[in-house]
């Protein structure tokens, strides 16, 4: 019954670590896609222009492009001239988001090969290690999307609420939320695996505890014991079986 019991308990602890790492992989990949299509996504800031009846022109702007668009819905646009001249955070910005997107997908291949499901990758220690590789670049995909974002929208609002910026005013644009939401994604996806190592490594120094207390007995076939594998007869003195008392000791 105990061994029935520890094999269900198994079974349970292995279907919810496949589980549990099949749900981090679908967040992880879910936030890269994310922020994937918000490096090339229009209105990262916006602004419009309101007449008296319908807005007359609406100016947006991302990482590549500055553009306007009239009240028919016709957009003029203007690429950024040179990578030289633009604001530095223009370009942390850009090198940020590239830096996302290629730990992004080398974090996929690297969640691919060390889940449990799949059937490359080694042992479940080595395939353990991979995904807690994995988690490490989901987590460092996170963390640079997060910080472009997080860049870009405080210089928007540092313009916006100062009074002595006399130029054209922007708001957050929905590029900036997609990639928001992206990256809190990447981050959970990869907290969960590296959470995977962790199961791995108890399930192993529970494995070597049982181990360690059994006691092995060795067996030798019969009629084959040499005199090398028995233990010395203990020699006893004959002076303690001669021992008398006398008459002054008691009993």
């Amino acid at each position: 019954m105990r061994k029935r019991l520890i094999q269900i308990f198994g079974f349970l602890f292995t279907s919810l670590g496949w589980f549990f790492e099949i749900l981090a992989f679908i967040l992880s990949t879910s936030g890269w896609v994310l922020v994937s299509s918000t490096l090339p996504t229009d209105y990262w800031k916006v602004s419009s222009i309101d007449g008296t009846v319908i807005t007359t022109a609406t100016f947006w702007s991302n990482l590549w492009k500055t553009c306007v668009t009239d009240s028919t819905g016709v957009s003029d646009c203007k690429d950024f001239p040179s990578l030289l001249a633009l604001d530095g955070y223009i370009q942390a910005c850009r090198a940020l988001m590239i830096a996302a997107v290629c730990l992004g997908f080398v974090g996929s291949i690297f969640a691919l090969v060390g889940m449990k499901c799949t059937k490359i990758g080694g042992s479940d220690q080595n395939k353990a290690r991979i995904a807690c590789l994995a988690g490490v670049t989901f987590i460092l995909s996170g963390v640079s999307s997060l910080s472009a974002c997080s860049l870009y929208a405080h210089r928007i609002t540092s313009e916006f609420f100062d009074p002595m910026f006399v130029a054209q005013k922007y708001e957050l644009g929905a590029a900036l939320f997609i990639g928001w939401s992206g990256s809190v994604l990447c981050i959970l996806g990869g907290c969960m695996f590296c959470f995977s190592i962790a199961g791995s490594l108890s399930k192993r120094q529970r494995t070597y505890i049982y181990n360690g207390n059994v006691s092995h007995v060795p067996s030798f076939p019969k009629g084959k014991v040499t005199s090398g594998h028995l233990r010395p007869v203990p020699q006893y003195s004959t002076s303690s079986r001669n021992h008398h008392f006398d008459k002054n000791e008691y009993v």
